[in-house]
């Protein structure tokens, strides 16, 4: 088999591949562009783990297109900050209104509360995950397809919340879904996966950077 005859027959994994790195490169940098090359990623891979017989992460796909969308809408929409602007009555007037300034979603860490929720949350998703594909799919790999799919649920919702910690949870993803793509002989997903997991890192550093600056 010709390079070009396997890029021929992968050419929806490789674009997908493409993608998916530049979603994490807008995503280090909080650029609101990573929701619709995500959405253009996702809809690529849903073909692929559908032919990769790992349905689960073809689900978490159609799930990563419905959050792209909240989550675009969640970061460029505007709240009320903390910013006030005054404006004089009249000449001379020394008494000012002081109007509320909207701002941006900003990076924010996971408070206990949130983290026990989606604890409780992650863990029933993750035993109903794993019960579905074992009793009723031919997925080879349930416990694990189940783990990293559920993983990746709340990892994403906290990315649409820009909360800090979702980075760790990545980490952990990219990883196992590293050596899950060894198993189904994804490579190309594998090379995604290992540049993912090295961007991880990075994000983690960049986003400090908007912890300190607030």
């Amino acid at each position: 088999m010709t390079i070009i005859d396997w890029i021929s027959g992968n050419y929806v994994e490789i674009a997908g591949a493409v993608a998916g790195i530049l979603y994490v490169l807008l995503e280090i940098r909080q650029n609101p562009l990573l929701w619709p090359v995500g959405i253009i990623t996702s809809s690529a891979y849903i073909y692929v783990f559908f032919t990769g017989k790992l349905y689960a992460d073809m689900s978490l796909q159609v799930y990563y297109v419905i959050i792209s969308f909240l989550g675009w809408y969640w970061w460029t929409k505007e709240k009320s900050g903390s910013g006030s602007k005054e404006s004089a009555k009249g000449h001379g007037n020394s008494d000012a209104e002081k109007v509320s300034e909207p701002s941006p979603l900003e990076v924010s860490r996971l408070r206990r509360p949130t983290g026990m929720k989606l604890t409780a949350v992650f863990t029933a998703l993750f035993i109903a995950s794993w019960i579905v594909l074992d009793k009723f799919t031919d997925s080879p790999v349930p416990g694990a397809d189940a783990f990293i799919t559920t993983l990746s649920v709340i990892a994403t919702w906290m990315l649409a919340r820009k909360i800090y910690e979702h980075w760790y949870l990545w980490i952990i993803v990219n990883f196992s879904m590293s050596a899950l793509c060894i198993i189904r002989g994804l490579y190309p997903t594998l090379v995604l996966y290992l540049v993912y997991a090295a961007m991880s890192f990075a994000g983690l550093k960049e986003w400090s950077k908007s912890l300190r600056s607030t």
